[in-house]
């Protein structure tokens, strides 16, 4: 990397692939990872990722918002309406310019259906609607529910994991301000 000027401040000095805040700053395009029939594609939108399943030849099968084009309203949208519709649309036209990799997080712990019946079931719930909601029927609860028969969502999980331990330092500070406030008055 070429050096930066003295007069510009230090934090502007990030090197060859640094990422700061989830951004990243290479100055070429990383190379977008191949998939294989089957694998689970995790897409990286702001806020939140997008899931998909590869079906091969440059194709993935998702669940995305009725009738609405744009990534970045999709989710609120679909959660607006109740609605998402599956789609099977090139992977590079759903995701973007966003950065995706292959995200097959479960196989560990679960075995992946086999490959013919998660493309065969993919395909037929093309053009179907359903209903969508955040917390209990997204996007990648659909893809987790084709590739393992399990319908799940970590994003979902680690939220409320998230909520509740925030909640609970929130519960246990307000109850440590209180008893600290009752005792100093009763010392008076």
């Amino acid at each position: 990397m070429a050096d930066i000027p003295a007069a510009e401040p230090s934090w502007v000095r990030l090197g060859e692939g640094a990422t700061l805040c989830g951004w990243s700053f290479e100055s070429r395009p990383r190379p977008r990872p191949r998939p294989r029939l089957g694998d689970l594609i995790e897409i990286f939108r702001f806020g939140y990722e997008h899931w998909a399943i590869y079906v091969g030849d440059g194709f993935v099968i998702h669940l995305a918002p009725c009738e609405i084009a744009g990534a970045v309203a999709a989710s609120v949208l679909s959660e607006l309406t109740n609605k998402a519709v599956v789609k099977k649309e090139l992977l590079s036209a759903v995701a973007g310019r966003d950065n995706y990799r292959v995200n097959n997080k479960h196989d560990d712990r679960c075995e992946p259906l086999p490959v013919n019946k998660i493309i065969k079931q993919a395909e037929e719930l093309v053009g179907k609607e359903f209903h969508y909601s955040l917390t209990s029927d997204n996007c990648e609860h659909f893809v987790n529910g084709l590739r393992y028969g399990i319908s799940r969502s970590d994003q979902v999980t680690d939220t409320l994991k998230t909520v509740s331990v925030v909640t609970g330092i929130l519960a246990v500070a307000g109850l440590a301000v209180t008893l600290l406030s009752r005792s100093k008055r009763e010392r008076q």
